[in-house]
């Protein structure tokens, strides 16, 4: 069943175009990568599917359900759980209290989260702004798993992390995934993208210019698209 629709959608930022044109599908239990270089429109692909940024035109369907319209809140409660880059921890609260603010009825909860990362539960009544970068990771992806979502959005979720807080993030990535989680994800390592998503959609200049199985993913459209 398709969980996501994006088609056509265009986007822009005041009268700068940002998108030109994002084709972009996931299916219930999916996961899939969203790549492109830097400044190609995986970010504002990201705003938009959640309203934060507000589409000029297309359509976004999520759910059976057609975003326009949508405050980011609503869109939020249909199921749409955000880990956006930068983290953005809510730092003068505990990790209890950032956990507790996002949390909704469903199958996750505080246990659930601290299993997945034990470093939290060990953490709880630490502030927000003592963590270390893989600390606060984990506590955003917690957050927003708390929101009990339907599909996960991780927005460049292992940048700038140590070699192994990015090994804790990708083995929960693919635990989420073996629990059938759908997840829509960005980062720049092709070998972790390889090994845990299904399927690509590849952005150049804000536009869709390749989807496919990841085993698809030509060395060409590599060197393309992706300067890799």
């Amino acid at each position: 069943m398709t969980l996501l629709e994006m088609s056509g959608v265009t986007a822009a930022y005041g009268p700068v175009q940002a998108l030109f044109g994002v084709d972009l599908a996931l299916a219930e239990g999916e996961v899939v990568a969203l790549m492109g270089r830097n400044g190609m429109g995986k970010t504002t692909t990201i705003r938009t599917l959640t309203r934060l940024l507000p589409a000029s035109g297309g359509t976004i369907r999520f759910a059976g359900r057609d975003l326009a319209g949508l405050p980011a809140h609503r869109a939020a409660q249909l199921g749409l759980g955000l880990v956006p880059e930068g983290r953005r921890c809510f730092a003068p609260l505990s990790v209890a209290e950032n956990l507790a603010v996002a949390a909704r009825p469903g199958a996750w909860t505080l246990s659930g989260v601290t299993e997945l990362f034990p470093r939290l539960g060990e953490r709880l009544g630490q502030n927000a702004r003592t963590l270390s970068g893989g600390e606060q990771q984990m506590l955003a992806i917690g957050r927003a798993l708390l929101t009990n979502p339907r599909l996960l959005i991780l927005d460049e979720a292992t940048e700038g992390l140590a070699p192994l807080v990015r090994q804790e993030i990708w083995a929960a990535v693919r635990r989420l995934k073996s629990g059938g989680m759908s997840i829509l994800l960005v980062d720049k390592s092709l070998r972790e993208l390889a090994a845990v998503a299904d399927r690509a959609v590849v952005l150049e200049r804000g536009r869709s210019v390749w989807a496919g199985a990841m085993a698809a993913l030509t060395p060409e459209v590599t060197d393309r698209y992706l300067g890799l």
